[in-house]
């Protein structure tokens, strides 16, 4: 164990074992109490619903304002990013599944890499570490943005600038004292709309309030049990689980590059699924395969669910860009 305990050398050290456990940023914020403005639109978003049949959005509110919460003594929160951005595509005449989905379980992949980092931190100096993925009641994209890792866009997804969007994101508690990296307090969106004019079901804001769970595709074909709300399917097209359609058109990711991360890669298999042979999956074939899969999440019933809808022919959905 280092006796010589230097924050700026110790930061450097995490930073670059991080990168060589597959991250592709890693930033360093004060685990203080989220920010009252921050805390207020949050309540704001619950109280008018927008959060969906997201019931859990609503508990541990206390952890969520304070992470010290969740690790006493907390004085650091390390934010890490890891790329997922496929290398191989699904046939765009397929069942589309959103690009997370394609490789294993990144709650898995991530937080096997998280524990290698604090295990790395606690072997080198004194301290207490608690690994986050996306299951602990952690501001992941705020406390991302407080690292300096990114900025948060209009599409509400957490934006490194010269990589893009599809990353997965990773915090680890710990009672060391580091020095905190300059937070993006700023977007880089400008008069930029296009992911709000390429939503589908009209899930997204200009004002950068947070998504409205109740409409987004994603949200609906992943987290809803019980049928699809009417007029569902015609936004569908052919999306059987998720939707990136806010990220594809965003900008920013024009400068995405393929994963390094094996685990993020798709097998054969997935990418050879058709509409013909998933309309022919039973239980077994759907536990077989999405079995390390984040697909697992909706179920064999939602995955079926979802598949009929896009299935049958639908007319093209009214448009109600102004409705909120």
């Amino acid at each position: 164990m280092d006796t010589n305990f230097s924050p700026s050398s110790c930061k450097e050290q995490i930073r670059d074992f991080a990168i060589s456990c597959g991250f592709d940023a890693c930033g360093f914020a004060e685990a203080a109490p989220v920010d009252e403005n921050q805390i207020a639109a949050y309540r704001k978003w619950l109280n008018s619903g927008k959060n969906g049949t997201m019931d859990y959005m609503c508990r541990h509110l206390p952890l969520r304002d304070n992470p010290s919460e969740l690790l006493p003594g907390a004085k650091t929160i390390i934010s890490l990013a890891a790329n997922y951005y496929p290398q191989s595509f699904q046939p765009e005449s397929a069942p589309q599944f959103a690009y997370y989905a394609y490789g294993k379980d990144y709650h898995d992949a991530v937080k096997c890499r998280l524990s290698k980092i604090a295990e790395f931190m606690k072997s080198n100096w004194d301290c207490e570490c608690r690994c986050c993925v996306d299951t602990a009641p952690l501001r992941e994209r705020y406390w991302a943005a407080k690292a300096g890792i990114g900025f948060i866009g209009k599409n509400n997804q957490l934006i490194i600038p010269h990589k893009g969007s599809y990353f997965f994101l990773g915090e680890i508690l710990t009672t060391l004292h580091l020095p905190a990296d300059k937070e993006t307090d700023e977007s880089h969106c400008g008069n930029c709309r296009k992911c709000i004019d390429a939503c589908p079901a009209n899930a997204l804001q200009d004002d950068f309030s947070a998504v409205d769970a109740r409409r987004c595709l994603s949200c609906l074909t992943i987290e809803l049990r019980g049928d699809l709300p009417d007029g569902t399917a015609e936004r569908l097209g052919n999306k059987v689980y998720g939707c990136d359609e806010c990220q594809k058109v965003c900008p920013h990711n024009r400068f995405a590059t393929p994963a390094r991360i094996d685990e993020f890669r798709p097998t054969e298999e997935f990418l050879s699924l058709s509409f013909d042979n998933m309309a022919n999956m039973d239980i077994a074939d759907f536990q077989r395969i999405f079995r390390k899969s984040a697909v697992k999440r909706t179920k064999y019933t939602g995955l079926m669910r979802n598949l009929e809808a896009i299935s049958r022919p639908h007319a093209t959905p009214a448009d109600d860009k102004q409705q909120n």
